[in-house]
């Protein structure tokens, strides 16, 4: 029996093929779409009656807290958790967060930009960003992220408590570490941590760091020296596993603030939206066209499933890299095979001590991984500056150019999965088209900004 969702679809586009009550006009040249009912049932697959919120997070009890989602905005807009900047880029010119050497630029914001949609049209060519370094992967819109249970473009983290453990100890983002990063929130943040967390340990008798003094370096002529992270032989490693813990918790309870803000960041509804619900006006002609190659002949629902059009996991789609920005080529990289068995094995993984809870999320590891990357969602995807993991695509039709020929013949770790589509350059424009229809109006204003402690 039709639902009364898919009865909107059939009436709407018998309405306006038919020229029936309130068809949008269509000329002999540009008729109207007229869709299978396997299309139609593809497409209201995309796009339920409502969005859905983030499934509950079984690994942080305040994921949906209130004043922890409060206190992880203030978090995510805080520069001050960063050490310094390393490379020579950081020269102080637009596009840049500060000079070389100077402290205390980089925060969460930085790089994923709130007013461009959480993703980076900030950095020297808007496709890598250049945080203490510059990173190896493009960043990835922030909006919707709280649908996902292994993020990053690998799967390294497991959980959006213990993903931003990656920015802030990499000398490429924010080349900080998680001892300094503890002491910052004892001195500046005491009051707001403890209305949500609970007391803070007294962290008052370990190695003090201060911003300059934090993170890794990296000198020519000698291995990296660094301090307050797991492996420094130094600040961190020569504390008692009792103070690794209170440390580490302290962390653990930031990302879950984190957590509880990321959780509330989404694209929205769009066009295609109102299309899919009965607007027969809300798309063009073209767009419908693009809709129905989506679902039909472009196969792109085989990844790009589901109300936030991402599966959520891992494939090789046969990407030989190509220079970006400042001729920086990253060939190689393995994607999901290393980084997954590493999420299995990390402490700090959903199945350890910091984890609030195990809801059984989890994907192996193995050869088949090899070059895989997860399916990015393409809500809102129009506003993305640069497209694929290296960021080498600057336009959604090089996208669809590189999909319909069905990737690159080789040049690249693993097998690809897949098949040239073979879309003609008018297929493919309405492809673009369509995709471009799936922007939503972005986070309400009061989540975009944000300052340090009161």
């Amino acid at each position: 029996m039709a639902t009364r969702l898919g009865a909107v679809l059939v009436l709407a586009g018998c309405a306006a093929a038919c020229g029936g009550p309130g068809a949008a006009p269509v000329g002999p040249s540009d008729p109207d779409v007229v869709l299978t009912d396997a299309e139609r049932a593809r497409l209201l697959a995309l796009s339920p009656a409502a969005l859905p919120r983030p499934p509950r997070d079984a690994s942080n009890r305040f994921a949906d807290d209130a004043r922890a989602a409060e206190l992880g905005q203030r978090f995510f807009m805080d520069p001050l958790f960063s050490g310094r900047l390393l490379d020579g880029d950081n020269d102080g010119s637009p596009g840049t967060l500060g000079r070389k050497g100077e402290v205390g630029k980089v925060s969460c914001a930085g790089c994923h930009v709130p007013a461009d949609g959480f993703l980076d049209r900030r950095s020297p060519s808007a496709q890598l960003s250049l945080g203490a370094g510059w990173t190896r992967r493009r960043t990835r819109s922030l909006l919707d992220v709280g649908q996902a249970q292994l993020l990053m473009w690998d799967g390294r983290r497991d959980a959006l408590y213990n993903q931003p453990f990656t920015p802030l100890e990499s000398p490429d983002e924010m080349n900080s570490s998680r001892l300094f990063v503890a002491q910052q929130i004892a001195a500046r943040y005491r009051a707001e941590y403890e209305a949500v967390f609970g007391s803070l340990p007294d962290l008052s008798r370990l190695p003090r760091l201060d911003a300059a003094r934090t993170g890794c370096d990296r000198p020519l002529d000698r291995p990296p020296a660094c301090h307050g992270v797991p492996g420094d032989a130094a600040e961190y490693d020569g504390l008692s596993p009792e103070d690794q813990d209170a440390v580490t918790r302290v962390v653990v309870n930031m990302g879950k603030a984190l957590g509880a803000y990321l959780r509330l960041l989404s694209c929205g509804a769009s066009r295609f939206d109102r299309w899919a619900h009965g607007d027969r006006a809300a798309l063009s002609v073209q767009e419908k066209r693009g809709a129905a190659l989506f679902v039909g002949k472009g196969r792109c629902v085989r990844c790009h499933s589901g109300a936030f059009l991402s599966d959520q996991t891992f494939h090789n789609v046969g990407l030989q890299p190509e220079p970006v920005g400042s001729a920086f080529l990253d060939v190689g990289d393995g994607g999901a095979a290393e980084a997954v068995a590493a999420a299995a094995s990390d402490p700090l993984n959903v199945h350890g001590r910091y984890s609030d809870g195990d809801d059984g999320r989890r994907l192996a590891g193995g050869d088949d991984l090899q070059g895989a990357f997860r399916t990015p969602g393409l809500r809102c995807v129009g506003q993305r500056p640069s497209f694929m993991h290296t960021a080498q695509f600057r336009t959604l039709e090089e996208v669809v150019a590189f999909f319909s020929r069905g990737g690159d013949a080789g040049g690249y770790p693993g097998t690809s999965e897949l098949a040239s589509i073979d879309l003609d350059a008018g297929e493919q424009k309405d492809l673009v088209a369509f995709l471009r229809a799936l922007d939503g109006a972005g986070p309400p204003a009061r989540l975009l900004a944000g300052a340090g402690p009161r």
